[in-house]
C-alpha cells in the first residue's frame, strides 16, 4: 500500500469489459508529510476519490481487483481503496516528525 495524491482523471473511450463502470485515476505518490515523490501510477477508483484527494492505494493484484471491480480475477495492479482525512506523525526524540 502507498499514500498518493490524485492528480488527474484518465478518460478511455474503450475499456475491457471487466472495467466497465470504473474510473481510472492518475496518482502521484507522496510522503507522509505530503511532499510529492517521483512515482506516478494509474489506479482504479473504488471510493469516489477526486482530483487533489490524498488516497491509499493497494498494489496487490487480488486486493486491487476485488476492491475496484467487486470481482476477483481482473488484471488490475493498483486500486484506490481509501481517502485519507489526516496523517498524525509522532515526534522523535530529536524533535523531528516520524511515523
Amino acid at each position: 500500500m502507498l499514500i498518493a495524491r490524485v492528480i488527474g482523471n484518465i478518460v478511455a473511450t474503450h475499456k475491457n469489459q471487466r472495467y466497465e463502470g470504473t474510473r481510472a485515476m492518475l496518482c502521484r505518490q507522496v510522503t507522509p508529510e505530503g511532499e510529492d515523490m517521483d512515482y506516478t501510477c494509474i489506479a482504479l477508483d473504488s471510493v469516489s476519490a477526486g482530483e487533489g484527494d490524498i488516497v491509499i492505494i493497494a498494489q496487490e493484484g487480488w486486493s486491487a481487483s476485488t476492491a475496484s471491480t467487486g470481482k476477483p480475477g481482473a488484471a488490475i495492479d493498483s486500486a484506490i481503496v481509501g481517502v485519507v482525512d489526516r496523517i498524525d506523525l509522532l515526534p522523535s526524540s530529536d524533535g523531528q516528525q516520524r511515523l
